[in-house]
């Protein structure tokens, strides 16, 4: 599901905006701000895939807004004046509409900004087959993908159980496995992602890892078999 997030200082234009995205599947509005400088806080507080940003709003544009943002969402402009194409494609801006706002032109936009976030994860996951990268309290931890034993969702948290330690970040096991690399992790039950290599061996609807016993439902039961290529 790709976070969206509105930016426009116009009332009407966001509404408009909602009503239209609830008709764009793999889509969710997080939230909704009426200047840049709102947008920017809660872009510190919270990841956003797609942002729908307004150009021209009082205290700080939205184009000002992308030059200080480090890490910059899928963007898509939405203007009332043209003259900002220049600057929007210097920014990677990912398309720019031009109000009046229609729904087939957001929908248009909306498709580059998934298909492109869709590379972007591909090719993230080509590159980091073998390792990632977890914030532990104030440090930037790698972990290596081998010594990962499995993966337990503790609610808006996720515990990553590893050969030495254990490590708790703030991620939901969804995500995690979005993360993955799908040909090597394997999701067993709702609450536990594992590596299929470090499967011991499955009995009575249980996965032994390690020595540790973790539970195959059944809703995860026929994948899990998919990616083990019985023979």
């Amino acid at each position: 599901m790709n976070k969206v997030l509105i930016v426009d200082d116009n009332r009407v234009i966001r509404l408009m905006l909602v009503e239209m995205l609830k008709k764009i599947d793999d889509v969710e509005i997080v939230g909704e701000c009426e200047t840049a400088i709102e947008a920017k806080s809660f872009l510190s507080k919270h990841a956003v895939d797609i942002l729908l940003l307004d150009v021209e709003m009082p205290g700080m544009t939205g184009l000002e807004l992308l030059k200080l943002l480090p890490e910059k969402p899928a963007t898509i402009l939405i203007t009332a004046k043209t003259g900002y194409a220049i600057e929007a494609f210097e920014l990677n801006v990912i398309d720019y509409i031009v109000k009046p706002v229609s729904i087939a032109r957001v929908m248009l936009a909306i498709e580059k900004a998934k298909e492109l976030l869709a590379m972007k994860n591909t090719q993230l996951n080509e590159v980091n087959r073998e390792q990632i990268f977890i914030k532990d309290n104030k440090v930037i931890r790698k972990i290596l993908l081998n010594e990962i034993l499995w993966l337990e969702s503790k609610g808006d948290y996720v515990k990553i159980n590893t050969l030495e330690k254990q490590y708790i970040i703030h991620a939901t096991l969804k995500s995690m496995e979005e993360k993955l690399p799908a040909a090597e992790f394997v999701r067993i039950h709702r609450g536990f992602l594992i590596p299929v290599s470090k499967i011991d061996y499955i009995e009575d609807g249980v996965a032994f890892v390690m020595g540790t016993a973790l539970p195959v439902s059944e809703t995860y039961k026929n994948d899990l078999l998919k990616k083990l290529q019985l023979i």
